[in-house]
């Protein structure tokens, strides 16, 4: 493989030829060669507004050439549209400010610029990472800053309207199962009626409580640090230059953006982002719940509950002819494990603030972005691929709700509990409905009174 010779602060480094990259980028791919995992487009892509934005604001604020900010902001778009990806190659594993990331954004995004100008790569002459792509920026704002930035887009643009799209197909399916009256259970056992639909209701309630969870947290991730530079008090950053990259962003991006009201607390700390993790894990545990109960419903088809039908997906057995399995709800119940686990990633994450800064933002970048991406994916595949093609099984819930024991209940404020009680227990011992049993017992009424959509 051919090599060039690039320079840093340390000293020089052998660097593909071809390689956008620098030498401190290199340094970063020998010292972490852990996963094998860069961060996550959505995150590069935040890289790349914030270092076109910081461009724009530096000519605005008379720090830059121009016709120099002209070049680095289009390099930047190039990385924001991920053009330039296969240069970013520092491992998730690194250091916990994210430095490695920040110097492979400056040095692909100066040299790029280097290209575009006319100029040889390897150069620090004519656009340099630190002073020109990095200028009035540090690692330490600029990272938390993408953090940010990445996780409030993807909640926007693909978790938010998956969880829509969700919730719509299981309030549809809600409004087309309330005339269906099936057996309640509780702790596993028969309990008294409820409509299937109501069953449904409540579903499509927990997807909607989790997008409005997910909405409020969002003011805290739309705080940004940008301006704060190497420990919170701004050094090299020059007044206003926060204020208006972050204008900027959120122009770009058509979100909300502020400049965090204290740079301290948002460099130190990453509460915010330990606060959308806990809403995503709210999220994963209703998705659990939701696919976990639909599984459920739908056991059998014959020997078990068989209440609901699924749409038949795929053959679920090598060796069982004929099996269909509830490989939707399996999906989203993993995804939902999947997303729990990268909470307790990000809970330790957000505890290793010591000092002026939290040192392990790159791996809560990537379980915040893979949860936001599993639960949006997930989300959406469910409602398509499972929930529209529900079906009812009305002879089936009516079959069992007869047989159910716990009819005796309505009979409870008639005949009192214990003889509803010994009513349900003789029914029980000679294999006999409710209604049976209160027909020799000589109850009168019985057709009002064991009226199951009443008792819903």
């Amino acid at each position: 493989m051919q090599t060039r010779i690039e320079k840093d602060s340390m000293g020089e480094m052998r660097v593909p030829a071809d390689a956008l990259w620098g030498a401190s980028t290199q340094r970063a791919v020998e010292n972490f060669p852990i996963s094998g995992r860069g961060l996550r487009r959505p995150f590069l892509r935040a890289l790349g507004l914030i270092k076109e934005a910081a461009a724009a604001t530096n000519v605005e604020l008379k720090d830059l050439d121009p016709n120099l900010a002209a070049v680095i902001g289009k390099a930047a778009a190039e990385v924001a549209e991920g053009k330039l990806d296969r240069h970013f190659v520092v491992d998730v594993y690194q250091t916990g400010s994210g430095t490695s990331t920040n110097m492979n954004a400056n040095e692909v995004i100066a040299n790029r610029a280097a290209q575009l100008m006319g100029k040889p790569i390897g150069g620090r002459d004519a656009v340099h990472p630190n002073d020109h792509v990095n200028r009035g920026q540090s690692s330490n704002d600029v990272i938390p800053t993408a953090l940010h930035v990445s996780c409030a887009e993807e909640v926007a643009r693909r978790l938010l309207p998956a969880l829509d799209h969700l919730h719509q197909a299981l309030a549809e399916k809600a409004k087309a199962f309330d005339h269906v009256v099936k057996i309640g259970r509780t702790h596993l056992q028969d309990a008294t009626p409820v409509r299937l639909g109501q069953v449904f209701s409540g579903f499509a309630q927990q997807v909607q409580n989790g997008a409005v969870r997910l909405q409020e947290s969002m003011p805290h991730i739309c705080e940004l640090a940008l301006g704060g530079t190497a420990v919170g008090t701004g050094i090299n950053c020059p007044p206003g230059f926060a204020r208006k990259t972050i204008a900027r962003l959120a122009e770009m991006t058509g979100i909300h953006f502020v400049e965090a009201p204290n740079h301290f607390e948002a460099q130190a700390a990453r509460d915010a982002a330990v606060e959308l993790s806990g809403a995503l894990k709210t999220v994963a545990v209703s998705l659990w719940h939701v696919a976990n109960n639909i599984r459920f419903l739908s056991c059998g088809p014959r020997c078990g509950i068989g209440e609901i039908v699924l749409p038949a997906t795929q053959p679920g057995s090598s060796i069982m002819p004929g099996k269909v399995n509830p490989v939707m709800s399996e999906m989203l119940m993993q995804v939902a494990m999947r997303a729990i686990g990268n909470d307790a990633t990000v809970t330790a994450a957000g505890t290793t603030g010591l000092g002026e800064l939290n040192v392990a933002i790159p791996v809560m970048a990537d379980a915040l972005l893979e949860s936001i991406e599993l639960l949006a994916n997930g989300a959406r595949a469910f409602a398509d691929k499972c929930v529209k093609g529900i079906e009812a099984d009305e002879e089936r819930c009516g079959d069992l709700i007869e047989k159910s024991l716990m009819l005796c209940t309505a009979l409870a404020p008639k005949i009192g509990y214990d003889k509803a009680a010994a009513l349900a227990k003789k029914a029980h011992e000679q294999r006999k409905t409710v209604r049976q049993v209160a027909e020799e017992m000589g109850i009168v009424d019985l057709d009002k009174l064991l009226d199951v959509r009443s008792m819903t």
